[in-house]
């Protein structure tokens, strides 16, 4: 991204705090050894997986990331159409820089991510348009009671006055904006009223502990994303790949169990996978490729991610994206 205005830059890549967090979830995954079958037989690994009624072509999804128009004019719909072009999903953030119904328009296999703003009506409303315009899931970010400051200065980048410019030309109200401010008062009911909104699963991401997990499934949550907003919130979070066996475990396969964080390489995936997860987000690498290739870059990135995943699983004995995952992590 070395071409992007600085203060662009640093805000997509910095953190919370002192960004320990950032740091540790990248090395979490690298800590991680791997314990490889041998003589199984596997010469083509199977990558594809079905989602939510999806078929992906690897078990990878765009995740969540906020005004993609900082770092290339086509915005969203460019990252859209990588994510297509390569079979893979892409989660819309609510703080998109381009209209839903454009990147719908552009999208394979989409999900729409929606924060509980203190204007509920405002947060119920762009849920409904999502939904009409196609999306298949939505994901309610739930570890943003309030927005974290973040530690680099970003002189000239305002992202908040910038979503409200944009909520006010989509509603043509004249929204303030604390309405469009995170509610702290926002509890489990509200997974059962985006559903019941928008006809959809709703899937909770910034989900830590096992017992979140649970309270989010019995309130009615069809899945959860183990994520610390990639380090931008609460600084010396757990890293995700800490935090995923535990919420496995809770979740007992009884719905999806997504991850982001730090994930770089295929290596990454299938650790990962190995942990139990059902397939993972990528966020700042997104961003990465859009800045360099629009759309094409986008989809080269997904699709090295997708070969690299592939040839790690022949290496490691692995012959699909399947449940029971063989169990490769030296332990």
């Amino acid at each position: 991204m070395a071409q992007l205005d600085p203060a662009v830059r640093d805000y997509d890549e910095g953190g919370s705090g002192e960004e320990v967090t950032l740091r540790a979830n990248e090395a979490a995954w690298r800590v991680r050894r791997f314990a490889p079958h041998v003589l199984t037989g596997v010469e083509r690994a199977v990558t594809e997986v079905d989602l939510l009624g999806a078929r992906l072509a690897a078990p990878v999804l765009v995740a969540p990331t906020a005004l993609h128009g900082l770092v290339h004019p086509d915005g969203e719909v460019a990252t859209a159409r990588g994510a297509a072009a390569a079979g893979c999903g892409f989660v819309l953030s609510t703080r998109t820089s381009v209209p839903i119904e454009d990147v719908a328009a552009a999208a394979g296999p989409w999900w729409f991510q929606v924060y509980a703003m203190r204007d509920r009506a405002l947060t119920l409303d762009l849920v409904a348009a999502a939904a009409t315009s196609g999306a298949a899931a939505v994901v309610l970010t739930g570890d943003t009671p309030v927005v974290a400051p973040k530690r680099r200065p970003t002189p000239g980048v305002d992202p908040a006055a910038a979503h409200l410019a944009g909520l006010r030309a989509r509603t043509g109200r004249d929204l303030t904006a604390v309405d469009v401010e995170q509610d702290p008062s926002a509890g489990t009911d509200l997974i059962r009223e985006l559903g019941r909104v928008a006809g959809l699963p709703v899937l909770v991401k910034g989900v830590l502990r096992a017992d979140d997990a649970a309270r989010c499934l019995d309130a009615g949550a069809a899945g959860v994303i183990v994520s610390n907003h990639g380090g931008r919130q609460l600084d010396r979070a757990v890293a995700t790949a800490e935090a995923l066996p535990g919420v496995v475990a809770a979740v007992g396969g009884a719905a999806p169990v997504l991850v982001d964080g730090g994930i770089r390489t295929g290596a990454d995936v299938l650790v990962a996978l190995a942990l139990g997860a059902d397939a993972v987000l990528v966020g700042r690498p997104a961003l990465r490729a859009l800045a360099a290739g629009g759309a094409d870059g986008v989809a080269r990135m997904l699709r090295t991610l997708r070969e690299e995943l592939a040839l790690a699983m022949v290496l490691a004995g692995v012959p699909a994206v399947t449940r029971p995952f063989p169990d490769v992590l030296h332990r």
